[in-house]
């Protein structure tokens, strides 16, 4: 029999408005994210997954510290990220800090690896983006080492040589650690010869054409004698009372995010009609009341045999107290009721 499938949520800390209209500061959107934290642990859901950026329209550049602070206050939810950018990173330090996270947290602690979409820490942190496929490689390469907890000899282009180096503090079982996709082959692989657990980023089209990729990574791991690892998806969403009450919340914050991103990238101009195509049975936004994200949910998990859905919750300006009470119907109806819908159907899920 499957276990039943975990359901968490995602941020990055996207700064809000207030009830006054105005944008919220970096540090009052910090502590916000810290208090959604704190209610996701109380209505029972799995994960919750806070991003790395360092730009102007999110407030979270440190992730492992407002998890720390989410930690202090939370008893069961692990506590992740998605993602931790590790090509702009240090290996080393970044283990230091998620093993002092599993520490603080009770073991608690996850970390989904990534390139990231943007691209704001390279020059921030003094990497060449001519090196962005040779500094994640490496990079993760390092870090796999280090998840041994063992002492590690290491060298490549990108930083200092590792010679018998042991870091700390220990781990009392280990770190979890994902590998964050958006959709090539190769990094499908590369998750698998690592042996991390594969996160896949749909944000565009319909979850069904991303099974090849789940196929793929289990074909790889039998082909290396691996286990078998979990696979989750990111995707964002929103949940209201009525499908028309969370389009109509939802829909300016993810113009505001798509037309901010979009003028720097050179994207069209995000529409309601390009949002109701997203919202839809083939789009890849969750957004609507809790039965139809619960069912969209369902399918999902039922078409990729996942054993994780995350939904990144906040969207461009969305309030906190739309978020607060998206967070509630999540784990208090959506939650229940894709359990019960998977249920019904175990063999689609096999």
């Amino acid at each position: 029999m499957n276990a039943p499938v975990q359901l968490g949520l995602d941020t990055f800390g996207d700064v809000t408005r207030g009830e006054d209209g105005e944008l919220l500061s970096h540090a009052q959107t910090i502590r916000n994210v810290v208090e959604q934290a704190e209610l996701a642990d109380q209505v029972g859901l799995s994960f919750f997954g806070v991003g790395e950026h360092h730009r102007p329209d999110f407030a979270v550049s440190s992730p492992e510290i407002v998890l720390a602070a989410a930690a202090a206050r939370t008893s069961r939810i692990h506590l992740g990220t998605a993602v931790t950018v590790l090509s702009s990173d240090d290996p080393v330090r970044l283990f230091e800090r998620f093993a002092t996270l599993d520490a603080i947290s009770n073991g608690r602690a996850e970390v989904i690896l990534g390139r990231g979409s943007f691209i704001e820490s390279f020059p921030l942190f003094g990497y060449e983006l001519s090196d962005y496929e040779t500094l994640f490689e490496e990079k993760l390469d390092l870090f796999t080492k280090l998840m041994a907890e063992k002492p590690v000899s290491w060298q490549g282009r990108t930083r200092a040589a590792l010679v018998d180096a042991d870091v700390y503090p220990k781990t009392e079982n280990g770190l979890k650690a994902w590998i964050g996709v958006g959709g090539s082959p190769e990094s499908v692989v590369r998750a698998a010869r690592h042996g991390l657990g594969l996160m896949l980023a749909i944000i565009g089209g319909p979850a069904a054409r991303f099974r090849p990729f789940v196929d793929l990574y289990h074909r790889s791991l039998d082909a290396m004698g691996l286990p078998a690892l979990p696979v989750g998806v990111h995707s964002p969403g929103h949940i209201a009372d009525t499908d028309q009450q969370a389009w109509e919340e939802a829909f300016p914050g993810f113009e505001s995010m798509h037309n901010t991103i979009g003028r720097e990238r050179g994207w069209p101009p995000y529409n309601r009609m390009r949002f109701q195509q997203d919202v839809g049975p083939e789009g890849a936004v969750y957004a609507g009341s809790p039965e139809t994200v619960a069912r969209k949910i369902a399918t999902t998990v039922s078409q990729l045999g996942l054993t994780r859905f995350d939904m990144k919750f906040s969207t461009g300006t969305l309030s906190h107290a739309k978020m607060m009470r998206s967070i509630e119907l999540y784990g208090t109806q959506v939650a229940p009721r894709v359990h019960e819908l998977l249920a019904e159907a175990p063999a689609a899920r096999a």
